[in-house]
């Protein structure tokens, strides 16, 4: 008897050890979990398919970590890839606002403006803008006036720019067309001042009208040899759609301008002329950072790019038996070859 009331004593006893061990066990797991759930949680609408936002967003985060925003441990991000459809872009906007995150970021007038239906509370940073003012998203670029705040394109101030370079790039040019989702407010006002630029240039640009990248083939294939170049309005379509515009123009033998360089680095196309992307999106977390530590979208300025990059892909060149200009690579801030 006394020995069946010891061993129960001793079973009982392992029990409790072994519920403790398993408390124990079970306890550091409990605390981090509520400790992941009071970081502060950065929600990234990326307007592309996920592939062409990933250095965006890396680039993004790795400046808030120099920042003190350590991913996992002092900050969230959750992230989300609308493939360029604006419909897409404003579930996972609304999304965000159920999540509670602290801060939403994205990038591109279309997706900014979704984010901004979905909330008038959430700060929100648009790395990205083409029309700040234009297409609403601020009252004005020096005092913004709600909760949104960012980093403008000035894509139609540099148009003509563009259309100068594919000039050198492209000799006797005369009808470039014009390629742009008009639906996005800030690439339409792209698409009109390149127009504008083309005529002050003697050019006679074609419209290429588009609103999703099922358009595209058709778009293209319609110019039946009536280009001689392509001129590529930024747009989350565009980007997403971006290696599929570059081989249907290289299969028309037109050489392709963009302005993301990375539209030519890794996809493809001909030249790129436009501001430091990634460099936007770091800066992007500066204004992130302000934000997080106290600072309200409505008093942050919109900030303008001051660097651009000229970049060439000479083996696209090469494949449309085009000899780019010894004076113009000179200039070029990249080169690929």
């Amino acid at each position: 008897m006394l020995l069946l009331s010891l061993r129960g004593r001793s079973m009982r006893r392992r029990e409790f050890i072994t519920g403790a061990s398993s408390l124990v066990a079970f306890w550091p797991l409990a605390v981090r979990a509520q400790q992941a759930s009071k970081l502060p949680t950065i929600g990234y609408l990326g307007p592309n398919v996920e592939p062409v936002d990933r250095r965006r967003i890396a680039a993004f985060a790795q400046r808030l970590g120099e920042l003190g925003w350590i991913e996992g441990r002092s900050v969230i991000i959750e992230r989300r890839a609308a493939d360029g459809l604006v419909e897409r872009a404003s579930e996972i906007a609304f999304e965000f606002v159920r999540l509670k995150v602290n801060v939403l970021l994205t990038s591109g007038d279309a997706h900014g403006l979704a984010a901004k239906r979905a909330t008038t509370v959430i700060p929100i940073v648009v790395a990205i803008i083409g029309d700040p003012v234009g297409s609403g998203l601020v009252a004005s670029l020096a005092r913004p006036g709600g909760n949104v705040t960012g980093l403008s394109f000035v894509q139609a101030d540099t148009a003509g720019k563009r259309l100068e370079f594919l000039r050198e790039v492209v000799p006797g040019l005369r009808g470039p067309a014009i390629l742009a989702n008009v639906a996005n407010t800030g690439t339409a006002l792209e698409f009109e001042a390149a127009q504008v630029a083309a005529h002050a240039l003697s050019l006679d640009p074609i419209r290429l009208e588009i609103q999703r990248g099922e358009d595209i083939p058709a778009a293209i294939g319609s110019l039946n040899g009536r280009a001689d170049a392509l001129y590529v309005c930024a747009d989350a379509i565009v980007n997403s759609n971006r290696v599929r515009i570059n081989t249907l123009a290289l299969e028309a033998r037109l050489p392709v301008m963009h302005s993301f360089r990375d539209n030519v680095e890794e996809a493809g196309g001909l030249i790129s002329y436009g501001p430091d992307i990634l460099g936007m999106h770091q800066r992007a977390a500066d204004l992130v950072d302000k934000i997080l530590r106290g600072a309200k979208p409505a008093d942050i300025p919109v900030e303008q790019p001051t660097k651009f990059a000229l970049v060439i892909n000479l083996k696209t060149a090469k494949a449309l038996g085009l000899t780019i200009p010894e004076s113009l690579l000179a200039r070029a801030d990249a080169v690929i070859e």
